[in-house]
This record gives structure tokens, C-alpha cells and sequence, in this order.
């Protein structure tokens, strides 16, 4: 027979009266949300050049604003007050991240993620407000407009930002990058028939070891740039830089944001080898002891990634990267990576990653794996 104890404790359970553990993405969001800082920003303790808050400010508050109001409701005074500091800080010409011209804050990845934010929290004139910062990452693109034609590796990417390049100055162009840039040209509502995708796709598709007659050794996969061999993370294998698992799941966001099809052949390769290789948090494709940093230092920048890219193409992820995110959480509610390849060591940057990972796989997958 229950005991008295174990019938109490059932009818306040029913009752909703027992505290149970909170959900990660809500301790998450408290977090986030006591680190504003009194200007409305977020501003980095860890990295010197983060403290500006301009590219951190517009990253954390799509994350925030991402999180189902059920699991925990945006302060909507606060929430004003970190869109005044992406506005007071945004330039005449729409770039945020130079108000210290002198030490740029990743340019083109500030302004869209201000972009993408602005559009999600769509406060009154936020479609006036994009305008200028929408025409500013148009400028920003290498195409003919900056010098540049479709024979030349970095045609249609997008770059850190700052002044326009022009050739033979290409600095640095990633994958990465140009697909924050398209993703927030989408979320504005740029038609996807606007040649700025386009010209994009040159440059994503050239990231991609894609060959449908060579499917062994151009394994569909994506790899981080087609200038910069330092930057390739996985190396090289042979005339190929080698895939791996981040920018995969990159280049498929980058695809879809470029309105090609979920069943499109480039974005189908992609996926085949992302599911077959996924290990949760760990990113795949680093092969020899010399880059077995890279599957950590990217752990979370990649779960946010391949879940987001998982969610679009309703594709299962299973529980791993979900538990992995759990166990890792720190007390009080934040996450850091131990490696500091790529500032996941700042709780500010692994937090909001952990955010949209947690987000993107709360969503049910309503469709059969694509074939």
C-alpha cells in the first residue's frame, strides 16, 4: 500500500507544488540575461576585442530570442535596451562593429547577426532600420561591384568587413561568414531570385568537395575556405582540403539560405556524410594526432550548426549533442569550452551556441529522413 508520505507527494506533483530541476535552456536564459551589461550590451571579459559588445551584443540576443516563451519569456525592457546599443552603435552606412575604427569587431558577422535579431524581435520600424545594414553587407560582397569576377576563388563570399576589397586583396573570407551574411539576407526578406545569392553560390559550392561521378574521394562535404590553407582546420588530403563536420553542416545552412532545395544533390551529399559521421558534440573529419584539438575546440559552435541544419532538412540528431549539453552545464547555467581555439572559452560564445542547439532540437522532426 502507498505510504501517506508517497500519496502526498503524488497529489503535489499533480498539483504542480514539487520544484523539479529546471530546464537547461531556461537556466541558460537567466544567465544570459544577468550578464547584460547597463548599456544594453554584452561585452566579453575573456577576449579584448570582444569587450566593444557589437559583435556579441546582436549573437546573445537572437539567441535569447530564439528561446520558446514557455521555457523562459524575454524581458521585453530589456530586450529594448539591447536593440538601442545595436542601434546607437551602428554607423550611417549600416555596419555595426567599427564604432572603434581602429579595432574592427568582425564587421559583416556583427551586422548580420543585428539583421537576423532585429528581424526577430520586430519592434516598430525594424524593417526601416535593416534597410541601411542590409545595403552595407550588399557592399561588402566580392563580386564585380568591389573589382572582383566569377574566376576568382573568393567571388560571391563575404569577408570580415570594414573598407571594401578589392583585388588582389582578398583578406580573410570564410564559409562561415558569408553564410550569417545570407542566412540574414533571408531573414530581411530578400527575394530569393536576387542576384546576391547567386553570385553567392559560386562561392559556396567552391567550398565543397562535391563531384557526383567521384563520390568516394569528393565525399559532398564542406571545407572552410578557398584562399586561406591555414585556415582549413582538417588540413588538406592531397588537391583536396579535407571536409569536416562544422562547416558541412555550414555550407548546408548556407545552401538553404540561398532558397536550394532540401533535396537538392549538393545539400543531399552534405547530409549523407553528416549522418553517417555524426559523434554528437565531437566534430568529425580531423584525422592524425595533430588536430585532435579541433573535435573539442569546436564542440560547441558545431552543435549549434548540425542541429540547426538537422532541424531544416528533418533530419533525427538523437540525443547525444542534447545530453553532451546538459552534462557540461555549469551551475550557473552557462557553458565554456576547456580549449580556446576558437573563444568557445568565453561563457558568453558557448553559451549562446549551447542556446540555438538546445532550441533547434527541441523542435520535432515532422517528416521521414530525406533520401
Amino acid at each position: 500500500m502507498m505510504s501517506r508520505y508517497c500519496v502526498t507527494l503524488l497529489l503535489l506533483a499533480q498539483a504542480g507544488c514539487v520544484r523539479t530541476e529546471r530546464a537547461p535552456l531556461a537556466r541558460a536564459a537567466e544567465y544570459l540575461w544577468s550578464q547584460q551589461a547597463d548599456d544594453g550590451g554584452w561585452h566579453s571579459h575573456t577576449y579584448g576585442l570582444l569587450r566593444s559588445g557589437q559583435s556579441l551584443t546582436p549573437f546573445v540576443l537572437e539567441a535569447l530570442l530564439e528561446i520558446p516563451k514557455e521555457v523562459h519569456s524575454a524581458p521585453p525592457a530589456k530586450v529594448d535596451r539591447a536593440l538601442a546599443f545595436i542601434r546607437d552603435h551602428a554607423q550611417a552606412d549600416g555596419a555595426l562593429g567599427l564604432a572603434d575604427p581602429s579595432i574592427p569587431d568582425y564587421p559583416n558577422y556583427s551586422t548580420a547577426l543585428a539583421v537576423s535579431a532585429l528581424c526577430r524581435a520586430r519592434r516598430r520600424g525594424w524593417e526601416r532600420q535593416v534597410q541601411p545594414m542590409i545595403a552595407y553587407l550588399r557592399a561588402q560582397q566580392f563580386t564585380e561591384q568591389n573589382g572582383w569576377h566569377p574566376a576568382d576563388p573568393v567571388y560571391g563570399a563575404w569577408g570580415m568587413g570594414g573598407g571594401r576589397r578589392t583585388p588582389p586583396d582578398t583578406g580573410h573570407v570564410d564559409l562561415s561568414m558569408s553564410r550569417y551574411v545570407l542566412e540574414a539576407l533571408r531573414d530581411a526578406g530578400v527575394p530569393a531570385s536576387d542576384r546576391v545569392f547567386e553570385q553567392a553560390l559560386v562561392f559556396v559550392e567552391r567550398c565543397q568537395n562535391f563531384d557526383p561521378k567521384q563520390p568516394v574521394e569528393a565525399d559532398g562535404c564542406f571545407f572552410f575556405s578557398t584562399t586561406e590553407f591555414d585556415t582549413n582546420k582538417a588540413s588538406h588530403a592531397g588537391a583536396r582540403f579535407r571536409s569536416y563536420g562544422s562547416t558541412t553542416a555550414d555550407g548546408i545552412l548556407a545552401l538553404l539560405a540561398a532558397s536550394r532545395p532540401a533535396d537538392d544533390p549538393r545539400i543531399s551529399a552534405a547530409r549523407r556524410w553528416l549522418t553517417a559521421h555524426q559523434r554528437d558534440m565531437q566534430v568529425s573529419g580531423f584525422i592524425g594526432a595533430a588536430y585532435q584539438r579541433w573535435p573539442r575546440g569546436l564542440s560547441f559552435y558545431y552543435s549549434s550548426a548540425i542541429a540547426q541544419a538537422f532541424r531544416s532538412l528533418r533530419v533525427e540528431t538523437g540525443s547525444g549533442i542534447a545530453d553532451g549539453l546538459k552534462a557540461a552545464q555549469r551551475p550557473d547555467g552557462s557553458w565554456a569550452n576547456p580549449e580556446n581555439l576558437v573563444k568557445e572559452d568565453d561563457p558568453l560564445i558557448a553559451t549562446g551556441f549551447a542556446v540555438r542547439a538546445l532550441v533547434a532540437l527541441r523542435e520535432p522532426v515532422r517528416a521521414s529522413t530525406p533520401k
